[in-house]
């Protein structure tokens, strides 16, 4: 959990997750918005505004000096030895199974872990410019614990700010300017080449991103890492979630990358891992699961006959249906609770839900989706899934967290690979 000191003068952070709850309630019961707020968490953004830490320039000044700015001057919202870490925060955890039974776990980071993980955060920005400055604000730093803070347990945790496009830009008639699309991808890879030239130090990394980080993430890969043996050799794996990365059909590579496969067992290394989740088929018009999305820089506008959509299921790389353990702030409950008897709140700074629902990839012609279902019967299960963007974006809000679990747990067990 984000610390109490350096998020919000004057104010605990129990507050400011309380107000996180009400902004997604009032998110959710807005369908349609052109938003890419990317889990429960960030639709803070929405709401978030009399906070002293939050953002609200409209202009394109020069952000003032960041005791996060190193040496070489690249503005990190995480990296360890940081005074300000949102992912370096508390993360024991109340494991709350579908009967309700409660288990509360010890789970702490690793400062020691053998591998990073280099974290590109979602659309989060409520900036009034196309691209979004390099100041760290309230919204960046609950991401980042909501969505990279407990990679912390297997790896050292790196993320840079970056130059992303803004809900503004992104929701802009017309369609995401070109432009701004590069400013973004260009500030993300001067991150990651940072990352390389000034902290990695030869050790093995995961990449993890989401929304629009998992577009910068593909772009990231395309020119560095799929074409440089080096490189590919520390590559422990890709988690790009919530994005559209493609292959040739059939395959697991010959769409985005050459010689990177989608991760096709567990633990495999040097792999993607890659899908988006619905909860149903999603529509022709969906932004996510199929080639030639609006939202995909790298397909938009170009022939996608030849090209299938990526789906890798975190909790069965090999195929098959198999049961996530969905995790989050605690402090989100209230608003993730569905209707039933059981009362959801919980003292530690997290909360997991094993075997609350399930996850298979299913295909359609060239399309490929995470599809999530309920474990539980209608009524009786403790978490809702809402689907609060529209039926195009499907369960894109609860990409990371429904299967955060997972995630942790492969990266776990790639780092014992990778080391071996």
């Amino acid at each position: 959990m984000v610390s109490d000191t350096g998020v919000c003068a004057g104010g605990r952070v129990e507050r400011l997750w309380h107000r996180v709850g009400i902004g997604m309630r009032t998110l959710f019961h807005r369908r349609g918005q052109a938003f890419v707020f990317a889990t429960c968490a960030v639709a803070l953004a929405a709401t978030l505004a009399g906070c002293g830490g939050s953002k609200h320039p409209a202009t394109t000044s020069a952000a003032p000096a960041n005791p996060n700015r190193d040496a070489w001057g690249t503005v990190w919202l995480c990296r360890p030895g940081l005074s300000d870490n949102p992912c370096a925060g508390a993360l024991t955890t109340t494991e709350i199974a579908p009967d309700g039974t409660r288990t509360v776990i010890p789970t702490a980071g690793n400062p020691k872990a053998p591998i990073d993980c280099f974290y590109l955060y979602p659309t989060i920005s409520r900036e009034r410019t196309l691209n979004a400055d390099l100041e760290i604000g309230l919204e960046e730093r609950l991401i980042a614990t909501a969505q990279a803070a407990p990679f912390a347990q297997t790896c050292r945790v790196f993320a840079p700010m970056y130059r992303q496009v803004t809900n503004v830009g992104i929701g802009r008639k017309g369609g995401i300017p070109a432009r701004a699309e590069r400013v973004a991808y260009r500030s993300a890879l001067d991150g990651f080449k940072a990352y390389l030239a000034h902290y990695n130090d030869g050790r093995g990394f995961v990449l993890i991103g989401h929304s629009q980080g998992a577009s910068a993430l593909v772009g990231i890969i395309r020119a560095m890492v799929d074409k440089d043996p080096a490189l590919r050799k520390r590559l422990v794996s890709a988690l790009i979630l919530g994005g559209n990365v493609t292959t040739a059909r059939g395959k697991t590579t010959g769409g985005d990358f050459t010689n990177i496969p989608l991760c096709t067992s567990a633990p495999q290394t040097g792999c993607v891992v890659a899908y988006s989740t619905f909860s149903s088929a999603p529509p022709a018009n969906a932004l996510f699961g199929r080639p030639g999305s609006t939202l995909d820089p790298f397909t938009r506008g170009r022939p996608t006959a030849a090209l299938q959509s990526a789906c890798v299921n975190p909790a069965a790389p090999a195929g098959g249906t198999a049961a996530l353990t969905a995790a989050f702030p605690s402090l989100t409950l209230g608003f993730l609770q569905s209707r039933t008897h059981v009362k959801l709140s919980v003292s530690t700074p997290w909360a997991s839900f094993p075997s609350e629902f399930t996850a298979t990839c299913r295909t359609n012609g060239s399309e490929a989706w995470l599809q999530v279902t309920a474990s539980s019967a209608r009524g009786r299960s403790l978490l809702t899934l809402a689907n609060g963007l529209g039926p195009r974006w499907g369960l894109h809000l609860l990409d990371v967290n429904v299967a955060l679990d997972n995630l942790v747990a492969l990266v776990r067990g790639e780092a014992v690979t990778y080391a071996g």
